[in-house]
């Protein structure tokens, strides 16, 4: 080798550089996708657990009213009609159950009512029990007002679940509640055979079981996913068969 020649120094080129970077930017970008739609789809789950949980709750509290429906306690000294009298909401002395009828949301409304014992253990619609040392009669109204189940008892309003919706909230509304009320048109005296709304009930006094359904706002639903051909639906729906212990021999 020659002393005065230099030898030749190896290494990489401007345009080996820029595809490199180019090709480095591509993986970022879809390791960065990757991770929003990872955080999309656990935040997705996660309201739905939520509205699970919601719907349970809802579910039990409206299951433990309406199976209480038409009780009083100590019968050897109360009666129905005595304990329950007739009033604006109720029309006939004895009736427990009342309800109203929409076919639009956010739907249907159902007063139930009954009278506890102090420390007998039945609980309202707030979860409560009676405490006060005397019977104390509820009366438990449910209805679905600005995406919140309210349950007024006893004049009083409460939210059992729901948030009032708006346009950045995705959390859980619910957006409809419809009831069903089943009743024996047969000889059999506890065997449902036909459901009916509100409207047309033929006897309050013969209702043996209540269907409920609410619905709810779907947090897997995105306006921008349907607009790209998503078939995941706008609502999800719960239903339960309510039993009205006193009807139904329980």
């Amino acid at each position: 080798m020659q002393a005065g020649k230099r030898r030749s120094q190896g290494g990489f080129t401007v345009v080996e550089l820029m595809v490199a970077l180019l090709i480095g930017l591509f993986l970022l970008g879809g390791l960065l996708t990757l991770v929003q739609d990872n955080r999309r789809s656990f935040a997705s789950q996660n309201q739905l657990a939520q509205l699970q949980d919601a719907e349970r709750m809802a579910m039990t509290m409206i299951t433990d009213v309406i199976q209480s429906a038409g009780y009083f306690p100590d019968p050897t000294v109360n009666s129905a009609t005595l304990v329950l009298p007739a009033n604006g909401t109720f029309a006939a002395a004895g009736q427990a159950i009342v309800g109203t009828f929409s076919n639009t949301p956010p739907g249907d409304t159902i007063s139930v009512r009954y009278a506890t014992n102090s420390g007998d253990g039945i609980v309202n619609c707030i979860g409560q029990s009676n405490a006060s040392g005397a019977v104390a009669t509820y009366t438990n109204t449910f209805s679905v007002v600005n995406g919140q189940l309210v349950c007024t008892m006893n004049g009083t309003a409460y939210n059992i679940i729901g948030t009032v919706p708006s346009a950045n909230f995705t959390g859980i509304v619910v957006t409809n509640m419809s009831i069903l009320y089943g009743v024996t048109t047969t000889s059999s005296p506890n065997n449902v055979d036909t459901y009916y709304t509100a409207t047309n009930v033929p006897n309050w006094s013969n209702v043996i079981s209540v269907k409920v359904t609410l619905t709810f706002t779907n947090p897997m639903y995105t306006a921008q996913a349907q607009a790209q051909g998503s078939t995941v639906p706008t609502t999800l729906s719960f239903q339960r068969i309510i039993t009205v212990m006193g009807q139904a021999g329980i």
